[in-house]
Parts: structure tokens; sequence; C-alpha cells
């Protein structure tokens, strides 16, 4: 059985379920059993999400990708200022 990728939102989403079931006098484990994930990636989940609403998650989202582009271009221009160093020693 392939494994289920949640998307962002749908973890924020799950988390404030389990808040709502807790609050309600359910057991944390018998919570987190219904909304059919294990312990841990709960616990991973709250601690990558634990206080983010849903826009926020979109926005991290979208910084993380835009940090991704910018590392990408910031080795590109590293490796072509290695590239240009190299070219005038040799001259």
């Amino acid at each position: 059985m392939p494994r289920k990728r949640h998307a962002p939102e749908e973890i924020v989403a799950k988390l404030r379920q389990v808040e709502v079931l807790t609050a309600q006098g359910r057991p944390m484990a018998e919570a987190i059993r219904s909304i059919g994930v294990t312990e841990v990636t709960f616990y991973r989940w709250r601690t990558g999400y634990g206080g983010l609403k849903g826009d926020q998650v979109k926005r991290l989202k979208e910084l993380e990708a835009e940090n991704a582009r910018l590392r990408r271009a910031v080795s590109d221009l590293t490796l072509d200022k290695m590239i240009l160093a190299e070219a005038a020693r040799g001259n």
C-alpha cells in the first residue's frame, strides 16, 4: 500500500482536530489514532507545524521555495566567480 503524502493544510487541520478531541476529554493516543496517523508522525508534525494556521503554512512553503531558488542562484554565481578567477590566474 503506497504511503499518503499529506498537504501542509491537511496537517494543520489534523493537528487542530487532535487538540479539539483532547479538549473534549479523549486520551491523546486515541485522538491521534482517530486522525489516521501514528504517534511518531503526529509529534513530528506538531514540531514542524505546531502553532501555524492555514495561511501561515502556505506562506511558509512559498518562503521555502524562494529560499531554495535563491540558494541555487548564489551557488551558480559563486561557481561562475571561481571559474573566472581560475581563468584570470591562468593568463
